[in-house]
């Protein structure tokens, strides 16, 4: 039976005839996208190393645990360099055992609950070290800081899990476990762990609003903060829905950055970094 043809009213196209879809606008390249781009050569090798060995994902997870608390030993005695880099041994295992279990058909249900467990678990244990050492050098400030960080990571963490019990998802707030750990590696390498935990204090309180207001307009049928105008450079700012390596994280990124690097650290009271820091370095060189 031979087919009719049928043809647009509007636009006089032959509604029967096979159009290739458009196709797909790539994301341009951002700094982080690229930074994350770059970091995988060496991952992918590892990867492969542990798929090739057939390495269990649950004991990568669990060594990585396990060095992490090695790690918090050494924030716990000031070994900040140390810290570093035992951290970044760590979370190399934090960041492939996923990887790992989807190229063995290895992912389960117990794996995620085991790997989101030890991860909870990790975060105490960095924070409680920094907590120790902040009591010893008797700074009773820094280690309220330090405990409302560890509170209020916990609890971002937390209001997402409850809240993806009551909603499809609630990946909202900037803060989660990637960004604070790779602060506080940058923090222990730089020495400027003090403006680290503020920052990841105040975004993660920020996190944990987001996530309980998101979940309010959700479970209510009501629309998110539009992102047009001037209005939505406010919500960008405040009710974070952006993804990873787009510009507006590129943007909050630097921002972190150059808090980090540039406050001086006597402004913060660091107990730890006794330099002047950068900005006062300048601002001295310009007065002389």
């Amino acid at each position: 039976m031979p087919v009719t043809s049928v043809t647009d009213k509007i636009t006089g196209h032959d509604l029967n005839t096979v159009r290739p879809a458009p196709p797909r606008r790539r994301r341009p390249t951002t700094f982080t996208g690229l930074v994350g781009a770059i970091c995988m050569f060496p991952l992918r090798a590892i990867i492969d190393l542990c798929v090739a060995l057939r390495i269990h994902p649950n004991t990568l997870t669990l060594i990585g645990v396990l060095v992490n608390v090695a790690a918090a030993w050494a924030l716990a005695f000031g070994r900040f360099k140390l810290a570093f880099v035992i951290m970044l041994v760590a979370n190399i295992f934090d960041f492939i055992d996923g990887k790992v279990a989807h190229l063995l058909q290895l992912q389960s249900e117990f794996g995620a609950f085991w790997d989101s467990t030890l991860d909870r678990f990790s975060d105490l244990a960095l924070l409680t070290g920094l907590i120790f050492l902040y009591s010893k050098v008797g700074r009773s400030d820094y280690v309220m800081i330090a405990a409302l960080t560890l509170i209020f990571s916990i609890m971002t963490s937390y209001a997402r899990a409850r809240a993806e019990s009551l909603v499809r998802k609630c990946k909202v707030g900037f803060m989660e476990r990637p960004e604070r750990i790779v602060l506080f590696m940058i923090g222990a390498i730089t020495n400027r762990m003090a403006g680290v935990l503020w920052v990841v204090l105040v975004l993660s309180i920020l996190a944990v609003a987001n996530r309980i207001y998101y979940t309010y307009l959700a479970l209510n049928g009501l629309p998110i903060p539009s992102k047009e105008g001037v209005k939505g450079i406010f919500n960008r700012a405040f009710f974070w829905t952006d993804e990873r390596a787009t510009l507006p994280y590129d943007i909050w990124v630097i921002a972190i950055l150059a808090f980090v690097w540039l406050v001086p650290p006597d402004w913060l009271g660091d107990p730890m970094a006794h330099d002047e820091g950068l900005v006062a370095w300048v601002a001295s060189r310009i007065k002389n």
